[in-house]
């Protein structure tokens, strides 16, 4: 199931940062976006990226859940989960990963979720935030899964994500 014929990766990402985006607590990883997101553009098997205005620097920041603009969110489409998980796990993108204590809250349930997509669909910030309540209410299912889900996915293994995703 690391590849579905005729589908895309889509994921969502989601978290509080500690502080708002001009403050100095989240200046190194406000100043890190434009160069991990471009790189991820970069990357092969990556498909597409929600945009933020473009503004230097804030990366998809104003991307934010609800009215708390602390609160932020990442999507993205890929070829398949082996092509997401080479950039999260193999490349500058995970010295971040481990670093997000450090600019995030620890939320105390799943923020982050996959699901397969048509290719060509451009999901939405709604459909993944909808996406991610139905796998905190059912968990893994074909319309909303971890990496755990996908059997033949093996990077995120290696740094324990579906466990510390809950904490």
């Amino acid at each position: 199931m690391n590849e579905r014929n005729g589908h895309h990766l889509a994921e969502l990402n989601v978290g509080r940062l500690i502080a708002p985006t001009d403050d100095p607590r989240v200046a190194e990883f406000m100043g890190a976006l434009d160069r991990v997101n471009g790189l991820g553009k970069r990357m092969p098997g990556f498909v597409w990226m929600m945009e933020g205005s473009g503004e230097p620097g804030l990366g998809n920041t104003e991307n934010h859940v609800g009215d708390d603009p602390q609160f932020v969110a990442n999507l993205t489409v890929w070829k398949d989960a082996d092509s997401l998980g080479n950039f999260v796990w193999n490349t500058v993108h995970r010295q971040f990963y481990d670093r997000r204590r450090e600019w995030f809250q620890v939320l105390g349930a799943m923020h982050f979720v996959m699901w397969w997509v048509p290719k060509g669909h451009q999901p939405t910030l709604e459909e993944g935030l909808a996406r991610l309540d139905r796998l905190k209410v059912e968990g893994d299912s074909d319309h909303a899964f971890g990496w755990s889900y996908l059997k033949d996915a093996q990077n995120w293994q290696s740094r324990i994500c579906a466990q510390e995703a809950a904490e």
